[in-house]
């Protein structure tokens, strides 16, 4: 892997209908105060971090560390999914709701598996270009009988929980024509179900919206960043927020960012919702606020009242973010012993690699340290504020942000165990080296400017030059009070799925090389473990049903790195597995080895069109496909093993809808035939040298034999 990366970044130095079912009324007791009484025994998973307090801690331990090695499969669902799959299975009186790409809902039978009917939002398959990481969902909300999913494309929707029969729909963008897209679950409190989107990327701005759980009509919507100056603001949130950002940038006109699109929980007693916000637009700030400034309310946790969406307060963890450092990362809710005394606390391991402990009443800082390696700042102040380190928001020469902007975590969810009082983290490293753009202009595809033409705004190039940082993928077992490791587990790839810890001293997680584990968890042993046949990435969740404990989890590898790597080399659709104790079901035999691919050869080119075109690729195709020939392929081909015929007449694939219902955009109008012909020339020059240095590793090794 270590090697795959520095590869690649070397290689970009030369390019610089429902269906009934039986009668069944699963979901029509769960309300907020049913969710806050199923944590006192954690029998059902009515909500997607089991709790409010999203902890992902269940008290069930019938399955425990003396027998897990006992666990079997009891049954599996085939998703019908070819593209990540990211959602937590929620399970209420033995019915089963989970989501596949696309935003397909799927309710089944959970103690056999049967399918009782199917949802499809039937999102445009020409939506896909709007995303920046997969078509992929986190899984829906239930309330008073009904099923809540926001869909890809926009659209929340309510489904009859019995039936799968929509009741209601509702648009919730405020402008169409803006590339929002919806990823996250939505969460219900108190009649209210309440989502986010995401875009940030592409230049929108971000919102947070409640909508009345019986009818969808739009209760309140808190934006995180500012509008135009010029025009009244929506609240004394918006008029403070706007102090902290440079007109002189303009920032209105690219929406400003912020996105909301994952994290949210929610105190009961103290009545507060708390939501994690994104990344600006563009990510480089000396683009969006030349003369600098905290941009509120970008990468913080925020406050709000959930019957109203008012502003209560707010924590920023990284005051203007240069680095898409989201902070839309897992929060968890617990109440710690600090210093001697009880706090309410919120914990938080957002993109920047800092774990913060922060008072949950009124947003004050208690504690923030680094559970992974960092360079762009020496720690936090007393105050809360991270100490920068020189150099960090370089104008002129390349730096190699650490992290980078795929996160130390990512979205993958972790899980708090108050019996351990461990935060278990999927933590991560993915090497990456930017360059400030000078030539920055929103919406302009410059060549270099990574997706660029497919919308991206980040006011970098990614630079010619090879990382110091190696690839790592890790479950870290993380005390918040001490601020230090207890435990780790090291694996072959970053992008490992999110995790659940249970009062039987357990932690399940799946990982990007295709299995499904339980730990120790306070040793961090290793217990048990089975293939599942492709990449996990999202979390699972445990459940009774007649007396007896089951464990689930969706997989199907996807998302922003999913899609261009992977490690494992069996091939699987999307599929729910559900284990149970002495469970003897056998395992699907979907499951098959992925054939080699050849690397690309035979397709004329003119060299002098190489550079140009790693240029154009880079703008266009790279955050899809990879580096051709050097990145492995994801869940989408690496083109440089295609078929040569499929290169020599890539037009018809560029140039026309043929794979609209794959995602695959139409690039007529973006690109012209000459600038596609330098393309062609970098993905077969790319194959070419990748071919000489594998003859020249391979000539090497013979010698040394």
């Amino acid at each position: 892997m270590q090697l795959l990366t520095r590869l690649t970044l070397i290689g970009l130095v030369g390019l610089c209908a429902p269906t009934a079912h039986a009668e069944t009324s699963a979901a029509s007791g769960i309300d907020t105060a049913a969710i806050v009484a199923n944590d006192r025994s954690t029998e059902n998973w009515p909500s997607y971090g089991l709790n409010y307090a999203e902890t992902r801690f269940s008290r069930l331990e019938q399955i425990n560390a003396d027998n897990v090695g006992k666990l079997g499969l009891a049954w599996s669902y085939d998703l019908k999914s070819r593209r990540g799959v990211e959602a937590t299975p929620l399970v209420v009186d033995g019915v089963m709701y989970v989501t596949a790409s696309w935003s397909v809902v799927h309710a089944l039978d959970a103690a056999t598996g049967e399918a009782l009917w199917t949802y499809d939002p039937q999102v445009p398959r020409e939506w896909a270009v709007k995303g920046c990481c997969d078509v992929v969902n986190r899984g829906v909300a239930l309330h008073d009988g009904k099923v809540f999913v926001g869909a890809f494309d926009g659209f929340l929707h309510a489904i009859d929980a019995d039936t799968g029969e929509q009741l209601w729909k509702v648009d919730t963008l405020i402008d169409r024509d803006k590339p929002y897209t919806i990823t996250g679950a939505p969460r219900v409190i108190n009649g209210r179900v309440i989502i986010g989107n995401g875009g940030a990327e592409y230049g929108v701005r971000g919102y947070l919206t409640a909508y009345d759980v019986k009818t969808g009509k739009q209760a309140w919507r808190w934006f995180s960043v500012p509008g135009n100056p010029d025009e009244p603001f929506e609240d004394e949130s918006m008029k403070r927020a706007a102090e902290t950002w440079d007109p002189e940038g303009k920032w209105w006109e690219e929406g400003g960012g912020g996105t909301m699109w994952d994290a949210m929980a929610y105190d009961p007693e103290l009545d507060l919702l708390y939501v994690g916000t994104g990344n600006g637009t563009p990510w480089n700030r000396l683009q969006r606020s030349p003369a600098g400034g905290d941009n509120l309310y970008l990468a913080s946790v925020v406050a709000l009242d959930p019957q109203t969406g008012e502003y209560q307060w707010h924590y920023q963890h990284t005051p203007g973010d240069s680095w898409d450092y989201t902070s839309t990362q897992h929060i968890i809710l617990a109440d710690l012993e600090i210093g001697g005394k009880k706090r309410k606390v919120l914990m938080q391991a957002p993109k920047n690699g800092f774990f913060f402990v922060i008072d949950r009443t009124n947003g004050d800082f208690i504690s923030a340290e680094p559970f992974v390696q960092v360079n762009w700042a020496e720690g936090y102040d007393d105050k809360g504020r991270p100490m920068e380190v020189a150099g960090a928001r370089s104008r002129t020469d390349p730096w190699e942000t650490i992290p980078s902007p795929y996160g130390a975590h990512n979205w993958h969810p972790m899980s708090f165990n108050p019996e351990t009082g461990l935060v278990y983290i999927p933590a991560q490293g993915v090497p990456l080296v930017v360059q400030n753009n000078p030539g920055y202009e929103y919406n302009k595809p410059t060549p270099g400017s990574p997706n660029a033409g497919l919308g991206w705004n980040t006011g970098y190039y990614f630079a010619n030059v090879a990382p110091e940082a190696t690839p790592f993928g890790a479950l870290l077992a993380w005390d918040p009070v001490k601020q230090e490791e207890a435990w780790r587990a090291e694996y072959v790839s970053p992008w490992n799925g999110g995790t659940l810890t249970t009062a039987g001293d357990l932690v399940f997680q799946g990982t990007a090389d295709g299995r499904f584990l339980a730990y120790n968890a306070r040793t961090g042993e290793l217990l048990w473990q089975t293939p599942v046949g492709t990449g996990v990435v999202a979390a699972p969740s445990t459940w009774e049903h007649g007396g007896e404990q089951y464990v689930s989890v969706a997989v199907g590898w996807g998302g922003v790195y999913g899609i261009t790597q992977r490690a494992t080399e069996t091939v699987g659709p999307g599929r729910v597995f559900t284990f149970r104790l002495e469970g003897d079901a056998n395992m699907p035999r979907s499951m098959v080895l992925r054939q080699p691919g050849d690397l690309l050869q035979g397709v004329s080119y003119n060299p002098d069109d190489v550079a140009p075109g790693g240029a154009l690729y880079m703008t266009n195709c790279l955050l899809c496909h990879g580096v051709p020939a050097v990145n492995n392929g994801g869940n989408l081909p690496n083109l440089g093993y295609s078929h040569p015929d499929v290169i020599r007449h890539i037009e018809d694939i560029v140039f026309s809808d043929a794979r609209a219902v794959l995602g695959m955009p139409n690039f007529e109008g973006k690109l012209t035939e000459r600038e596609l012909e330098q393309i062609v020339a970098f993905i077969q020059g790319t194959a070419d040298a990748a071919r000489a240095a594998m003859a020249e590793q391979e000539k090497a090794a013979s010698k040394d034999n």
